[in-house]
């Protein structure tokens, strides 16, 4: 019997809280060998997973600053699963490239970088970043990115910001989620129900869509599904809440789980800040979800999001990104029109999923490995 050639996957975080890490693993594991590197302690399956050691500063905070890349390095050569040959890595953002490249010069191996956003610049709303990071981030991309045998990342925006600024191609593989088997809900024409789920973090400006409701008729109610957390700014968001009579807080679910709770919902409502170039380039899970949902979908003008709310015709993207806006938008649909985009939705669901990107990362793995 042929020997499966063996990929390892390596992330510089928890893998078991990485929905797009899953898909690739879910794909990949039936054709491959697959190993993964990553913060978690096991992988909760019989893959092989090796255990990376989270640096730890004096004040006991985990060391994002200043990695200890050679201890990394010690502890994956150190293991007996990379004793033997490695066929191709599957890097995780551009940071473990480095790393990645040394185990891969090693091995012979080919190097595929998951770039997922456009890292120079996913931060640059914070200080220490814009005066700091970005430098850095630069000089490892200017580096280390011409020196990798493949790319992806999440949208064509991305994609095409790395060709300008790095002379590298990126294929476009995006975060949609698997696919939903499930019908649109009739909504009721005196109680629409619109849904918000996410993380919670001052910069996504969540409170731009309470006040949103300040500006609706009585038809529309907001339901808002935010991870918890201990942070004064989801306090603040539990406040404000509590001052909106048809504005309520739900509960979060697993991620997977998410297309089928929201179902019972009408509008999924995303108004994400243009404050960053990773902002105003999202093509974020929620996206998919809302249609997999099979939900109407209402959008600021984020171009990437955008161009697959007008393609499906499955939502409204309002004029700019204003509250007032899109207020307007909504208060002139009817519930006709509602009906119709979640139809729409429905019609875009099959296409807009996980399962449409397997074949593609196949393709790639496939000629990589050639």
């Amino acid at each position: 019997m042929k020997q499966q050639k063996k990929i390892l996957i390596i992330k510089f975080s928890k893998i078991l809280n990485q929905p797009r890490v899953h898909r690739q693993i879910h794909f990949l594991e039936e054709h491959y060998d697959i190993i993964t590197a990553g913060f978690d302690k096991e992988s909760n399956s019989q893959r092989r997973h090796i255990n990376i050691k989270i640096p730890i500063t004096k004040y006991g905070l985990p060391d994002k600053i200043c990695w200890n890349i050679p201890l990394i390095k010690s502890i994956l050569k150190s293991k007996s699963d990379l004793d033997q040959a490695i066929d191709l890595i599957i890097v995780h953002d551009p940071f473990p490239l480095a790393l990645s490249l040394m185990i891969a010069k090693k091995s012979g191996a080919k190097v595929l970088l998951d770039a997922h956003e456009y890292t120079p610049r996913q931060y640059e709303n914070q200080w220490i970043h814009r005066y700091f990071f970005i430098k850095i981030w630069d000089l490892l991309c200017r580096q280390y990115l011409p020196k990798t045998d493949a790319i992806i990342t999440v949208c064509k925006g991305i994609a095409e910001e790395y060709n300008k600024n790095y002379g590298v191609h990126c294929e476009v593989i995006t975060n949609a989620p698997y696919y939903s088997d499930l019908r649109p809900k009739a909504p009721d024409k005196n109680r629409i129900k619109i849904i918000y789920h996410g993380a919670v973090h001052p910069s996504r400006k969540t409170e731009d869509m309470i006040s949103l409701m300040d500006h609706l008729d009585d038809r529309f109610h907001l339901d808002l599904m935010l991870v918890k957390d201990s942070s004064r700014y989801f306090r603040k968001l539990c406040e404000l809440v509590k001052t909106h009579p048809r504005v309520s807080l739900r509960d979060p679910v697993p991620m997977p789980d998410i297309p089928e709770r929201i179902n019972e919902y009408d509008i999924g409502l995303f108004l994400l800040s243009p404050e960053t170039f990773s902002y105003r380039m999202a093509l974020p899970n929620k996206l998919f979800e809302f249609i997999q949902g099979r939900l109407a979908v209402a959008i600021w003008p984020s171009p990437e999001m955008a161009k697959v709310v007008n393609e499906y015709n499955c939502g409204i993207v309002s004029e700019d990104f204003t509250v007032e806006s899109m207020a307007r938008k909504l208060n002139a649909l009817s519930t006709d029109d509602i009906v119709g985009y979640k139809m729409n939705s429905h019609k875009a669901a099959g296409y807009l999923c996980a399962e449409k990107n397997k074949d593609m990362l196949l393709n790639i793995v496939e000629k990589l490995l050639r």
